[in-house]
């Protein structure tokens, strides 16, 4: 599509996107350096005194709302402006035929690069196996995905620090690589669901190259925020308000009992208590990053943190449509394993 065909279409010229884009961003970045005052000035408003659990927790409510939001839609935005270079089809194509052991690290790579949320699953298995593409190195681009995607990580970034977002990216990218080979290993395909397993496996042709503008790829960054903040700013809302009440309410002694990293059952309990959750990455960081205020172990919260997000049981609800109770209980084994591994490893070093 050409500029001035864009200029027709969008009601807008292509100089306004250049200048409004930069501007929103600028205003946004303003906004996120005054939300200590901001949140401080509401809460003192409301009939509570601010030191009391019902102060603490307002406190830290309002906040992470429009914390989390704000990064939440500077983070999308990008990831979608990238997203225009970096399509499910080229990145089908890239995977097919990856054999080798390399295979699984460059799988896991590119699932930490593109923002492929856990609905967008289903499908691009099913793309991917019709495309020959090794059942491992598929399992290594899935659980990277959700995991260690953009969104994720520059949430954690933004909310926890770089240590932490940097540990939480090396420890979720081994999992995928390691959990995607050794899958592969097992020679899983007959556990495929009978109508994937039957699926043609033909060769992937070079993707066709989009010639998009630049202010066609911010149209689609900006229509990226209006879909996946449009999904997620109420599991925004829950998982901050659970954080807000561990903030305020839940006392420290008791926290550091149950998920601190003196009892060997801290780590296999918040996984189990990750699973059923359902939420994103999105709704669960404002939950860790009160956890670790409130003195829980590390190994323990990001541990609870990745069952939260690569095996949530919703995200095993979609992939029945593909995968058989067998393959997926292997799945969640061995992804399992590898989260345990992590928790138990940073409790015993930090």
């Amino acid at each position: 599509m050409s500029g001035e065909t864009l200029e027709r279409h969008s009601g807008a010229p292509n100089w306004l996107w250049y200048l409004g884009v930069p501007l929103v961003g600028a205003v946004l970045w303003l906004l996120y350096g005054q939300l200590v005052p901001f949140s401080e000035w509401i809460t003192g408003l409301l009939p509570v005194s601010r030191t009391s659990h019902t102060g603490e927790a307002i406190a830290f409510f309002v906040y992470d709302v429009p914390k989390v939001l704000l990064l939440l839609t500077g983070i999308v935005f990008v990831t979608g402006v990238l997203r225009s270079w970096f399509s499910p089809e080229k990145t089908r194509a890239i995977l097919a035929g990856k054999r080798q052991i390399w295979g699984y690290p460059l799988a896991a790579f590119l699932g930490v690069l593109t923002p492929f949320c856990s609905c967008s699953s289903v499908p691009l298995f099913i793309g991917f196996v019709s495309a020959g593409i090794p059942l491992g190195v598929t399992f290594a681009f899935l659980i990277a995905g959700p995991m260690v995607g953009p969104v994720g990580l520059g949430l954690l970034y933004g909310l926890v620090g770089w240590k932490i977002a940097t540990i939480y990216l090396v420890f979720g990218f081994s999992i995928a690589t390691v959990s995607g080979y050794l899958l592969g290993q097992m020679r899983l395909e007959r556990y495929l669901q009978d109508w994937v397993r039957e699926l043609n496996a033909g060769p992937v042709g070079e993707p066709p190259e989009e010639a998009l503008t630049l202010v066609e790829r911010l149209k689609i960054g900006v229509e990226q925020v209006r879909e996946i903040v449009g999904k997620v700013w109420i599991w925004v809302l829950v998982g901050i308000g659970i954080g807000a009440v561990i903030h305020g309410y839940v006392p420290e002694a008791m926290m550091l009992k149950v998920m601190g990293g003196e009892a060997w059952w801290s780590v296999p309990s918040a996984v189990a208590l990750g699973v059923p959750m359902y939420t994103n990455a999105a709704g669960v960081i404002p939950i860790v990053e009160a956890l670790l205020g409130k003195g829980a172990a590390l190994g323990t919260t990001l541990a609870f943190m990745m069952s939260v997000i690569a095996l949530s049981l919703p995200e095993m609800i979609i992939l029945k449509q593909v995968l058989t109770l067998r393959l997926i209980a292997i799945f969640i084994a061995v992804v399992a394993a590898g989260i345990l591994a992590t928790g138990y490893l940073f409790n015993a070093l930090l």
